[in-house]
């Protein structure tokens, strides 16, 4: 088995080489692959995002087609809604089409996503910026004025 012909730099650590996307030149005269310095993704939910998608597909929850057709279609919706579609809302529309595929699939119900995005603007709510957010089991209890 040959090793990749890619390293990462010297100032590198493999585990930053794996936020990095190839550049628009892609391969250097060595045939090695160039990456920018800057993140592929700006926010780590992004990430997270993304690892979640490649994980539910490896694990057969949906197909790549099934996935390119759904990301699609939410693209379109917010277009079509207005989103200016700048780049900035890329994976926002990324998560939507993650959730749609999971409830369709039934891994989780469209109720228990929203469940789940409620408890955490609760925990956010209440957690100074800056430090981590800890969801607690109060978070899930819907209150009276939810």
């Amino acid at each position: 088995m040959n090793a990749s012909p890619w390293q990462p730099g010297a100032d590198e650590r493999p585990q930053d080489a794996a936020w990095r996307r190839p550049s628009p030149a892609g391969i250097e005269e060595s045939g090695r692959a160039t990456f920018p310095r800057e993140p592929v993704f700006s926010e780590p939910w992004q990430a997270q995002a993304f690892a979640m998608t490649l994980s539910l597909h490896r694990q057969g929850l949906f197909t790549w087609a099934e996935w390119a057709q759904t990301l699609a279609e939410e693209i379109t919706a917010a277009q079509a809604k207005g989103d200016a579609d700048l780049g900035d809302t890329y994976y926002q529309h990324w998560l939507a089409a993650l959730e749609r595929l999971v409830a369709q699939k039934g891994a989780s119900s469209a109720a228990e996503l929203e469940c789940h995005r409620q408890a955490w603007d609760r925990a956010a709510d209440r957690t100074p910026h800056g430090q981590p957010i800890e969801l607690r089991p109060a978070d899930y209890q819907l209150s009276a004025h939810d």
